[in-house]
């Protein structure tokens, strides 16, 4: 299921479990009178007495009978370009020509994921162990067992950041990983009556490992909320993390709405700052300090609810450990990260935040309500992040590649309206605002993109934006954004199917990575699509390479997605099912038997003329477990092919396609 089909249908089931809700008079959320109304301008708090209470004012307006009400953990999934191909604005070169690092978005601002290499070594991890390989030898040459989280698994889906002989692990142990109900941010929902919420800290887990020898861990740290994203820039990493009040509001039966709430009311008003306030613990050195983020760390909006508060904190992988993160602290949403290095973003739709506010006085979402607030934070030191300025745009953002800072203005793509239904009313935007270091103030806009669909894939590149909006048939955009007051579209090609992500090839070209489609709209399969965008006026698709009943994990997550481009060679993972599966003997049972999927990397040389097959990798062995072992990323190491899955790394060489080695680690 893609990330916008869960988020479609959290949203009506949030509806709809707050249908029915009391209409009793709602207290007036605060606004802050420095502030007019619609102002950005963060305050910070006078006092912890006066935190505390302006928090509590907040979050009384917002509770409900069922706690803070609809506001599923929905996160957009982030991805990248490759370190050595052109970004927006980045360099071409800004990587090593002998390996190939992180997918990411912009150059020079690295992202956590599951794999990492410096060309001299590559660090993996999976199911809670960290792997060294070193790709000169292809020998295993450490490994490390990593503890287990809050529930005693081996946490969630890990990632890691490298630098030098330091490897930050960042894992999203917390409510996710435990038994009681999923809550964003470790708490303030109703459960039931016996289920209290934990005393220990519930949250992220970040693990420093010192790989000069045998990897060891030398610090840990732990934070109340869940992961967000993080960014590293140099040695420099920011780690960004959403929380809530750690409240418990017990299920009563029998009791009304109206009973319900004002119990739920009663609790914020006996609740503490240390309810409120999100804890860490560090452990280094066989010690282990506690401690809360400050209320002179805290600031606020005009306007908040109290019910969420978003925290940037920053460490220095060339530190010896790690500290207590330098927190910075904002009374607000957040679920997208978005970083060019000197800048980091944090946006946050308010669709899910609005409705216990809107259900509460029997209201409905309408344009006013879509919403996404930015935070831009300078992150051009090493020190702890400046708050520069924010901002709110209509609409809600795919992921981060909807935002792209370039030449001294913030681009931002929204989709506004109702996706779903036989009548959808959904349009697509482009906003310019200018980031002048002092505020995010809107220049210019297009709108109208895509009526009744929503936006599938957004990029950046230069003074160009890309658009693939999709319902039925796939309109790809160009707009011309040289001029950010007057913000245009250049040209429009529509096709089937759909691009879920898009690349920059260089020479006027751009990859994309989705599904194929019938023209009513039904997926029929990943494909790759190859478009020239050297006349922005008339994009045309040049070459497809389609694979029937195939999926790919880069459609949704692009650090799943590789480009070589010494070799012109994009390398994605794909699950293919029954007898179109790729390259996989037996897939067609004679008897009738359900058919295993296919898990294979597909590689594909990018020429003139379109894409030509190199060939596939598979991870089977000859088990006949492929379905147990899906490919997960691909990297290239001087001239060497490196696909990664649970079951371990295959070495194979990119001249010939021929198995190089294998190194398990399952």
């Amino acid at each position: 299921m893609t990330p916008a089909r869960v988020i479609g249908l959290a949203l009506v089931a949030g509806l709809a479990l707050v249908t029915g809700c009391t209409a009793e008079p709602v207290p007036v959320p605060p606004r802050d009178q420095e502030v007019p109304a619609g102002g950005f301008r963060l305050v910070a708090f006078d006092s912890c007495p006066e935190a505390l209470r302006q928090l509590k004012t907040a979050a009384k307006a917002y509770v409900g009978p069922w706690g803070f009400g609809p506001n599923a953990d929905i996160r957009t999934f982030g991805g990248a370009e490759q370190a050595g191909a052109p970004a927006a604005g980045g360099r071409a070169d800004a990587a090593p020509k002998g390996y190939s690092g992180t997918n990411t978005h912009e150059a020079g601002a690295d992202e956590p994921d599951l794999v990492k290499s410096d060309g001299k070594r590559i660090v993996t991890v999976s199911a809670g162990k960290l792997y060294v390989v070193d790709p000169a030898t292809r020998r295993l040459t450490g490994e490390l067992e990593l503890a287990p989280g809050a529930d005693g698994s081996g946490g969630a889906e890990d990632g890691l950041l490298l630098h030098g002989d330091r490897a930050l692990v960042l894992r999203r142990d917390g409510w996710a990983g435990m038994a009681k109900p999923a809550v964003p941010g470790g708490g303030a929902r109703a459960v039931p009556a016996d289920a209290p919420l934990p005393d220990g800290i519930v949250g992220p887990r970040l693990i420093m490992v010192d790989l000069s020898g045998a990897p060891k861990v030398i610090g840990e740290y732990r934070i109340d909320g869940n992961l967000v994203d993080a960014r590293q820039v140099g040695t420099t990493v920011r780690v960004v993390v959403r929380s809530a009040p750690r409240l418990n509001f017990p299920y009563r039966e029998r009791a009304t709405d109206e009973q319900r709430t004002a119990a739920n009311r009663e609790i914020i008003d006996n609740a503490t700052t240390d309810d409120w306030l999100p804890r860490y613990e560090v452990t280094s050195g066989g010690r282990t300090s506690t401690g809360r983020v400050g209320c002179d760390r805290v600031s606020r909006p005009a306007s908040y609810s109290g019910t969420s508060l978003v925290t940037v904190l920053s460490f220095d992988l060339g530190a010896t450990t790690l500290d207590g993160g330098d927190p910075v602290t904002v009374i607000a949403d957040g679920d997208t990260v978005y970083s060019n290095g000197p800048r980091l973003y944090v946006a946050n739709d308010q669709r899910w935040r609005v409705l216990p506010m809107l259900t509460a006085r029997n209201l409905a979402p309408g344009p006013k309500d879509e919403t996404t607030e930015i935070y831009q934070f300078d992150t051009s030191g090493a020190g702890a992040p400046r708050y520069v300025a924010a901002a709110s745009v209509p609409g809600w953002l795919i992921n981060q590649y909807a935002m792209s800072e370039w030449d001294g203005h913030l681009r931002v793509a929204t989709t506004s309206g109702r996706t779903w239904g036989d009548k959808p009313n959904s349009t697509s935007s482009v906003y310019v605002l200018r980031a002048d270091g002092t505020a995010l103030t809107q220049v210019g806009k297009v709108t109208g993109l895509g009526k009744g669909e929503r936006i599938y894939a957004v990029r950046f590149v230069g003074g160009t934006g890309y658009l693939v909006t999709f319902r039925q048939t796939d309109p790809l955009y160009s707009v011309d954004l040289r001029d950010p007051g007057a913000p245009k579209v250049s040209g429009e090609l529509k096709i089937n199917g759909y691009s879920a992500y898009l690349h920059p090839a260089g020479e006027g070209r751009l990859l994309g990575v989705g599904q194929e489609a019938s023209d009513q709209g039904r997926v029929q399969g990943t494909q790759l699509s190859l478009f020239d965008v050297s006349d922005p006026a008339k994009p045309t698709r040049i070459a497809q390479y389609h694979v029937k009943q195939g999926h790919s994990e880069a459609e949704f997550d692009p650090h799943a997605f590789l480009y070589w481009p010494a070799e012109r060679l994009v390398v994605v993972p794909l699950t293919v099912l029954g007898a179109d599966a790729v390259s996989r003997p037996g897939a067609v049972d004679g008897l009738g038997s359900p058919v295993l999927p296919s898990n294979v990397a597909l590689a594909v040389r990018v020429g003139d003329g379109g894409f030509t097959e190199v060939g596939t990798v598979d991870h089977t062995l000859g088990t006949g477990r492929e379905d147990l072992a899906p490919i997960r990323r691909s990297l290239v190491v001087d001239g060497v092919l490196w696909t990664v899955s649970g079951a371990g790394l295959k070495a194979t060489s990119l001249s010939t396609m021929k198995t190089l080695g294998w190194l398990p680690t399952a």
